[in-house]
């Protein structure tokens, strides 16, 4: 019975690799063309009684702003560039002022937060964390920096139902993603920890100074070389 059961477990585990590690070598190549975060949203929508709205154009990295990729770097992984898909630094203060109760972002990185957007579902759990980091060493491995800020630009949520750079600027500056300016890009790197909350124009005093931020950061990141 038992060795039944380990053959069965192993079999789930070698199908698991398999799948895992083809799904991330097809996206090496392929447009991701949804996420499950797009799927729930979608879900949500309709249950609240909402129009389902999904926008969502992949462009390819080239025609992504250089200002929205340093933007986003400035915002959310400063060292994106640098370290191998786990900043451990930036995880030890968040869990540090997290016991202290002091309300700051997690601590994840571009990479995985790209791992948990496109593979993943949302929430909280350690089970989604463990395979949050599977995935995470995966695409370093296999994608690389370029394609990984190129899955992140395409995938994430920018607005209520706006997905990518390229409908983001549509939609907050109607104008394409290859042009934004400092303040633009900034505007919109501003809004991710709450895209569905806050605005990238029009905003409050608070975003504006983050915004402020943003762009203070980006002068001083140079050249972007992945």
């Amino acid at each position: 019975m038992w060795k039944k059961f380990t053959r069965i477990v192993f079999r789930v585990f070698l199908w698991f690799l398999g799948i895992s590690i083809g799904l991330v070598i097809v996206f090496k190549f392929v447009p991701v063309p949804f996420t499950p975060l797009m799927v729930t949203r979608a879900i949500e929508m309709k249950f609240n009684g909402k129009e389902m709205v999904c926008n969502h154009d992949w462009v390819p990295i080239e025609d992504i702003s250089k200002n929205l990729q340093k933007a986003v770097i400035a915002s959310e992984d400063g060292t994106f560039l640098k370290h191998h898909g786990f900043d451990f630094v930036a995880l030890k203060m968040a869990m540090k002022n997290n016991q202290k109760g002091k309300k700051i972002k997690g601590g994840s990185t571009i990479s995985q937060q790209t791992a948990k957007n496109v593979f993943l579902w949302q929430g909280r759990s350690y089970i989604r964390k463990g395979f949050e980091a599977y995935f995470t060493v995966l695409i370093e491995l296999i994608w690389g920096k370029e394609r990984i800020m190129e899955v992140y630009l395409n995938s994430i949520e920018m607005g209520d139902g706006i997905y990518g750079a390229q409908a983001a600027t549509e939609y907050w500056y109607r104008k394409g993603s290859s042009s934004l300016s400092l303040r633009e890009a900034a505007g919109i790197a501003a809004i991710l920890p709450n895209p569905r909350q806050y605005q990238a124009t029009n905003s409050t005093v608070f975003l504006n100074k983050r915004k402020d931020r943003i762009v203070r950061v980006m002068r001083h990141l140079g050249k972007i070389e992945y």
